[in-house]
């Protein structure tokens, strides 16, 4: 009996528009040309109709206003801002507040929400409670009435510069109802060498962690890279800030007349909005934390306790390692809820992006287009950054499968 070569079953080719037809591969080519097509087409006709309406109402179309004047002043902003800058620069003013704002926020945000989800899991019985209780309220109370909470309840009652609270007792750390003072760095020449130490002791104290991590991989022995740590991030920067002469002065606020003079401060109004969204946003990172360390087996933690680990490191060598896989992906979100969500501080008056340049800047330019264009673009490349770098991390620490 004539015994056939076995082949793979393969669908009988077909020419012609039956083919492309029933082809699965051209079809999904081709509906995703026709739905990129549509969408291009929707994005031109809405351009047109937008340049249309506006020339039919004489309404200039551009970014030439940006060269233009501001004309006005601005609460607070660490920049050299003066009203006859540009708008160009009031955007700038207005990018840099958003971002030390939400950068603040989001790191207090991320330590306090670990500290509480891991108070959350403790044996207390009253430091869990407590904790569970901070996340419940805060997280089903609205943010915005967070806000104003902190702003009308708590800084707008604040004493008068005359009878300023002084923190820890020194008399250029005051806190009143106009904002918090504290001393200003005036950098001189050579204070860039101190700032360049301390990138090279921070890289010089990353690699010394690697090299005890990869010999206790190897070995099993634990080295300790406190001290080192130490030593590579403060002591370098320190040695060349006192070899460079110290080349950095201070101007501390003083009380002068009914209010303080020299010195830096920080307004009610930014104090509020950055309590506002460390509490709120550490709520929800207390149970993305305590979400995380369930997660892991607890046949791990047995498992560690067995081999004589302290509980202090259980948790930093073995529990929380693990944990971070299931923490950084929901982590992405909430930091970049913590920067859209300091849009908010509108409501109260500082001086972000959307108050100086949606709001003041837009209202006598007119240009409302481009304006709006400008801050969604901003929010948007943030976004996309932190999600870009945390998906970074988030891959490397996921595990490898073979």
């Amino acid at each position: 009996m004539k015994a056939f070569p076995m082949s793979e079953s393969r669908p009988p080719s077909a020419k012609g528009i039956d083919g492309f037809i029933n082809d699965e591969r051209y079809r999904s080519v081709f509906y995703q040309i026709v739905v990129f097509g549509l969408f291009i087409w929707a994005v031109f006709s809405l351009i047109d109709n937008t340049q249309t309406n506006m020339a039919a109402r004489k309404m200039a179309v551009g970014f030439d206003f940006l060269k233009n004047s501001a004309g006005f002043a601005i609460a607070w902003t660490p920049l050299d801002y003066k009203p006859q800058d540009s708008y160009f620069f009031v955007y700038w003013v207005g990018v840099v507040n958003t971002l030390l704002l939400a950068g603040v926020s989001i790191i207090l945000a991320t330590l306090v929400g670990f500290l509480v989800g891991i108070m959350r899991l403790a044996q207390n019985w009253l430091v869990a409670q407590i904790a569970s209780w901070y996340v419940e309220i805060l997280r089903n109370t609205p943010l915005l009435l967070q806000i104003i909470f902190w702003y009308l309840g708590a800084f707008a009652n604040l004493p008068r510069p005359k009878q300023s609270i002084e923190i820890f007792g020194i008399d250029w750390l005051v806190l009143n109802n106009r904002g918090l003072y504290v001393p200003k760095p005036e950098v001189l020449e050579l204070f860039w060498l101190t700032g360049l130490a301390f990138v090279v002791g921070i890289a010089l104290a990353l690699w010394i962690n690697k090299r005890a991590t990869t010999k206790q991989q190897q070995t099993g022995q634990y080295v300790s890279t406190v001290l080192p740590t130490i030593a590579a991030v403060f002591g370098l920067p320190a040695l060349t800030f006192v070899l460079t002469g110290m080349p950095l002065d201070w101007s501390f606020p003083e009380l002068k007349g009914f209010n303080y003079r020299g010195g830096g401060f920080v307004l009610p109004a930014m104090l509020a909005v950055m309590v506002a969204l460390v509490v709120y946003h550490s709520a929800y990172a207390a149970e993305m934390v305590r979400a995380g360390i369930m997660s892991v087996n607890k046949g791990q933690t047995e498992a560690a306790a067995s081999l004589g680990l302290k509980q202090n490191f259980i948790m930093r060598l073995v529990i929380i390692p693990q944990a971070m896989r299931a923490i950084v992906p929901p982590m992405i979100s909430l930091w970049m809820n913590v920067v859209k969500n300091s849009s908010l501080a509108i409501a109260i008056g500082f001086p972000d992006l959307v108050s100086v340049f949606m709001q003041t800047s837009l209202n006598q330019s007119g240009h409302a287009v481009e304006i709006v264009a400008m801050v969604m673009a901003f929010y948007m490349t943030v976004s996309l950054t932190i999600s870009a770098c945390l998906n970074v991390y988030n891959k490397k620490i996921q595990i490898q499968e073979r």
